[in-house]
């Protein structure tokens, strides 16, 4: 007798309908938009959290690949967050890291929302680079098949941000301060914001041959600290664009 998808049936057993049409609205799943024909089960990101953690030891790969393949946004979420779990539970098995890692990166097809790509990349990617070469992040910024990948290049780095290493996110950043995208731009700018966070004076010395010409949505995001007069000083030698149609993800998910 095949053993029950633990995790799959606790995810399928929050579903919740009336708030399917609001995740909808709010993943932007319309024709053309960025998460065009994606489907919900109504389920909030604490509820998947609390199934997560319910769940998490009792998962296996095999389980992971029938959620993370799922037609459901959260379930896949649910997948990804269970990884990271496994994951960030086994730093005394490199072993069992790796196939966390060849999981995430064999699967990236399904990664296909911001909230997912946020959720996952940089306590996964970001964590194992720490100690590896990063070439990988700058292929994927520069290479990804989907903005979803060049978004994974760019967000994996906060967790070098976040051990005072900048220059990744500098660089990275460089490779993607022409993409015509609107999430692309915002999630640059916040990772070039939380590194300002850790030296300011590095991110001015990055933006200031760069700012006049680089997307406006990107400077707003990574200026946002500034003291006022600083930003309004950016802002105002800045010509202003046309903001993208698509793309107004209402938050960041660090």
């Amino acid at each position: 007798m095949e053993e029950k998808n633990i995790l799959l049936a606790g995810m399928l057993s929050h579903a919740d309908p009336g708030q399917v049409a609001g995740l909808a609205r709010f993943f932007k799943t319309g024709p053309g938009q960025y998460g065009e024909g994606d489907r919900f089960l109504g389920i909030k990101v604490p509820v998947t959290r609390a199934v997560v953690k319910e769940n998490w030891k009792e998962t296996t790969f095999q389980d992971l690949e029938e959620c993370i393949v799922s037609e459901y946004h959260e379930v896949r979420l649910a997948a990804l967050l269970t990884l990271v779990e496994i994951f960030s539970h086994s730093r005394k098995n490199p072993g069992r890291q790796k196939e966390c890692i060849d999981f995430y990166l064999s699967h990236t097809a399904y990664i296909n929302n911001w909230d997912l790509v946020d959720l996952s990349c940089y306590p996964l990617l970001g964590v194992w680079l720490l100690d590896k070469d990063r070439s990988l992040l700058y292929d994927l910024a520069r290479n990804g098949k989907t903005l979803w990948e060049q978004r994974i290049g760019m967000v994996s780095t906060m967790t070098f941000v976040r051990h005072g290493q900048l220059q990744d996110t500098f660089d990275i950043a460089d490779i993607l301060i022409g993409h015509p995208h609107d999430l692309i731009h915002k999630a640059v700018g916040w990772l070039l914001r939380e590194a300002g966070k850790r030296d300011q004076s590095a991110l001015i010395a990055w933006l200031e041959p760069r700012y006049r010409t680089m997307p406006r949505t990107m400077l707003r995001y990574a200026i946002e600290k500034f003291p006022e007069e600083k930003r309004k000083g950016y802002l105002s030698t800045t010509p202003r664009r046309p903001a993208p149609e698509c793309c107004q993800a209402a938050k960041d998910w660090e």
